[in-house]
């Protein structure tokens, strides 16, 4: 039987934000430690937001940053996570390495008010909510999703949840 959890956490999207607006928001929230879920976590468009940059930028704020891709990101190294080229969500879930990573995740979030990092801001079209929130749902977390206002978004479980997600 799975652990279940009473503790919240948040996610949240950098989008196309400024730095200043993004860290704005990380305040507003009193979030102190930034999990990146990005499988790469880089941007052409917004270097602010490159690993080492953020990072950088975090720190000076006083918030601690964490990279956590590898295992939580939405396009796993794992050939067994994709069928027919796709990514499948479903697939991701049930690895050991995944369920291990929310575990570790749900100990961070019980010491540290922290926030799950993708890159998109709709959390509708991220793998932030279609794979982690419904597993951190499923385990008894609360979560919720940092708008790019500032307004708090509780997440809910979805059914059936997608076996995909189709960004392009």
């Amino acid at each position: 039987m799975e652990k279940r959890s009473n503790v919240g956490i948040f996610t949240v999207g950098h989008s196309n934000v400024e730095a200043d607006r993004f860290l704005a928001l990380l305040r507003q929230h009193a979030i102190r430690l930034v999990v990146d879920v990005r499988s790469v976590p880089y941007s052409r468009f917004n270097p602010q937001f490159n690993r080492e940059i953020l990072r950088s930028t975090l720190r000076a704020a006083g918030i601690t940053y964490s990279y956590g891709g590898a295992e939580l990101g939405g396009r796993p190294d794992d050939p067994s996570c994709y069928e027919d080229g796709e990514v499948r969500y479903e697939l991701i879930a049930g690895q050991v390495w995944y369920q291990e990573a929310i575990g570790r995740l749900l100990e961070t979030a019980a010491q540290w008010r922290c926030a799950v990092l993708c890159a998109e801001e709709d959390p509708l079209k991220c793998h932030r909510h279609h794979l982690i929130t419904q597993t951190l749902l499923e385990r008894g977390a609360a979560v919720w999703h940092i708008r790019s206002d500032g307004r708090l978004e509780k997440a809910l479980c979805q059914q059936p949840p997608p076996k995909q997600l189709s960004l392009f």
